[in-house]
């Protein structure tokens, strides 16, 4: 690997894998986009009430890929060739049983998944479609994360970038010729979304057959006794799915209860824009990555401590510059999904996305840290903070907010939580630190 600490490679690695997450999160994204202009908001509220058992999916396979190719990069800095071997043999075999399990969760338990999801009588037809579908595809899902974990790790992030977004984009053509010409509505939108992963992993094929490659696939059997350790590192990637999958469900049952499927489908305008925002991050981590882990493996502090700096001040540039854009755009954003034209509708919406997108300051601060402190062999520490803001704090304040101040307190929640996550962070990042100048 190239020398990992310097601003050059730092801003190569991390601006293709945001370029790649951003050209994933457009799967819902762009599904958002055309159900709602083609099955109005009762559509965008099946799609909102759906989208968390995507967001499990999508975690697990990140887990799998970020932890297992975190593994790899280290055994390649030591040398340890027949290690980096097995941690990518032992990634495609849970993958491949993570995938079989959530297909075979879609095609016999889509029902009773809706309406656990928060599905009522006008969203369930739409949503159990959606899931079913959707969850047709979790193998490739799976196994799309895994090989771009790798291949991006093995020093080629243009190539993982370039399947992402290729991915994506056949996600956005699919999209617009299912819904609308072949009038194919929710079934449609699930299906592009589900082919997306497979031309993603057919163009990142090409790196399996390069002579140079790092990873192989070896003989050896499954061992369910050292998943743990190999998928440690990507716990807080999995949280970080998790967390969106946490929050989307519980604000679409509050919503529910306060607003109706109105407020539910408001909110699956502000939760896919965050989710691009998220997606953002997710890049940022997952770039800076393989080379906190190769700086960690070598035992150089100084360019861990340098990699850090450059990872915080991006996050909080991104945060600067989403803010400005959703401040300012607003009106037109919500516009542009309110297909109806429901006045009730679009005040929640930009309401909710300038309250919402206030939590991205501190969300960069808690992401970039969780991810620093999993590649750089403290994953515990990282999983802490991505359990904070993704899992503990979230009910507490959430509920809070929305008894005291109704729909107001519900955009309110995130930048909360976010808040109080990073008070939390700061004082784990000046202990670590202050112990890393004692060693």
């Amino acid at each position: 690997m190239e020398q990992t600490a310097t601003l050059r490679t730092f801003g190569r690695y991390a601006s293709l894998n945001i370029l790649g997450m951003v050209g994933i999160s457009c799967y819902i994204l762009a599904d958002t986009f055309f159900v709602a202009r083609g099955a109005g908001a009762t559509g965008l509220a099946a799609l909102n009430i759906a989208i968390p058992a995507f967001n499990l999916l999508n975690g697990l396979g990140l887990m799998i890929g970020v932890g297992a190719a975190t593994h790899f990069t280290v055994c390649r800095a030591q040398g340890d060739q027949q290690g980096a071997d097995r941690a990518f043999t032992q990634a495609v075999y849970l993958g491949l049983a993570v995938g079989l399990v959530f297909l075979l969760l879609g095609v016999i338990a889509a029902a009773p998944l809706a309406r656990l999801l928060g599905a009522d009588a006008e969203t369930f037809p739409l949503t159990r479609t959606y899931l079913r579908t959707l969850l047709s595809f979790s193998p490739f899902f799976v196994m799309n994360n895994v090989l771009l974990a790798f291949v991006r790790n093995d020093g080629a992030p243009g190539r993982a970038m370039r399947g992402m977004v290729v991915g994506s984009l056949s996600n956005i053509v699919f999209d617009y010729l299912f819904i609308f010409p072949l009038g194919m509505g929710m079934f449609g939108a699930a299906l592009a979304t589900g082919v997306s992963p497979i031309i993603s992993i057919l163009l990142l094929s090409g790196h399996l057959r390069g002579a140079g490659r790092g990873f192989h696939l070896r003989r050896s059997r499954f061992a369910p006794r050292a998943l743990p350790g190999l998928c440690a590192p990507g716990l807080s990637s999995l949280i970080g799915e998790l967390s969106s999958g946490v929050v989307l469900l519980l604000f679409n049952l509050i919503l529910l209860h306060l607003t109706g499927n109105t407020g539910v489908a408001a909110y699956g305008i502000v939760a896919n824009l965050a989710l691009v925002a998220i997606a953002i991050y997710q890049g940022l981590s997952t770039g800076m990555q393989p080379l906190i882990s190769h700086s960690s493996g070598m035992g150089d502090h100084a360019a861990l401590r340098r990699l850090y700096r450059y990872g915080l001040t991006t996050a909080l540039t991104i945060a600067t510059a989403l803010y400005v854009l959703v401040f300012f755009f607003a009106d037109p954003i919500a516009a542009s999904f309110n297909s109806a034209g429901d006045p009730v509708l679009h005040s929640y919406a930009v309401s909710g996305l300038r309250v919402y997108f206030l939590g991205f300051w501190c969300a960069g601060f808690n992401l970039t840290t969780a991810a620093f402190f999993s590649a750089s062999s403290r994953a515990g520490m990282g999983f802490a903070i991505s359990l904070v803001r993704g899992v503990a704090a979230v009910p507490p304040i959430l509920l809070a907010l929305a008894a005291l101040f109704g729909v107001t307190g519900v955009w309110a929640a995130f930048p909360t939580v976010e808040t109080v996550t990073a008070i939390l962070t700061l004082v784990s990042v000046c202990h670590v630190f202050r112990l890393d100048k004692r060693a």
